[in-house]
């Protein structure tokens, strides 16, 4: 497969599951309002909406100070880029998906003051 199919096949492959996704979502919620069931049952709670709120941005900025590192390593050792790469992508995301926990953690204890 030519290098030029890539992208295309991919962004129609996501478009495609993003459609799906929402398609049988609707037919879920349609089925549930035809049997009688309240729809708040899906609803995230307040809190746990504003729990995954954060996650994600700690998550990217973790990921992108990890290729920041990264580079530095590759240009500073002889360690492989790869290697470097996604070893600080990796560990420095996990250590930005932590800080968001300890910081939603934090959170709640204050609403519960």
């Amino acid at each position: 497969m030519s290098p030029f199919w890539i992208p295309i096949l991919t962004s129609l492959g996501a478009f495609t599951m993003i459609v799906l996704l929402r398609y049988f979502s609707m037919q879920e919620k349609k089925m549930l309002a035809e049997k009688g069931i309240d729809l708040k049952v899906l609803a995230l709670d307040h809190n746990q909406r504003r729990r995954g709120d954060l996650r994600l941005p700690f998550l990217l900025i973790g990921a992108a100070l990890g290729l920041f590192v990264g580079n530095v390593l590759v240009n500073t050792t002889r360690l492989e880029s790869v290697v470097c790469y996604f070893s600080m992508t990796f560990l420095l995301g996990g250590i930005g998906l932590v800080l968001a926990y300890f910081y939603h953690k934090r959170e709640e204890e204050k609403e519960k003051e």
